[in-house]
């Protein structure tokens, strides 16, 4: 994944909760790094961890931007786009578990027949929140 510059950062109130979004948006948007990491726990390094389970909790518990994304325009959002985005991708993750259930293994999500509007969801808002096609 990319490095992000300070400038995509620099115009919120919590721009490393912003940097903690992007990554979960990210992670949820590549399927190449969902099938290495997630399901083949092919990690970077000893001390890296990374699943479905804790992009999901960075985006609804820590961060609450799929909660209620308007509520954290200007706070981790910077604008009516992102907030849109962020919603859309929210809408595709509750449809996801409302078929699949939450208590599934992370190969079942991905394999799931729902996870591609998930990982076209999630491409939007990386675009939308990092200016990268």
């Amino acid at each position: 994944m990319e490095e992000l510059e300070f400038s995509e950062l620099s115009d919120v109130d919590l721009p490393d909760m912003r940097m903690n979004v992007i990554s979960a948006v990210e992670a949820l948007s590549d399927r190449e790094y969902q099938r290495r990491v997630w399901i083949e726990r092919d990690y970077p390094s000893g001390e890296y961890f990374d699943d479905f389970t804790l992009n999901v909790n960075i985006l609804y518990d820590d961060t609450l931007v799929l909660e209620d994304p308007a509520a954290t325009l200007g706070l981790i959002l910077r604008s009516r786009e992102e907030v849109e985005a962020m919603a859309q991708l929210a809408s595709a993750l509750n449809e996801l578990f409302r078929g699949e259930g939450k208590e599934k293994a992370d190969e079942e999500y991905v394999e799931s027949p729902l996870w591609d509007v998930v990982v076209r969801s999630a491409s939007v808002a990386r675009r939308i929140m990092t200016g990268s096609g």
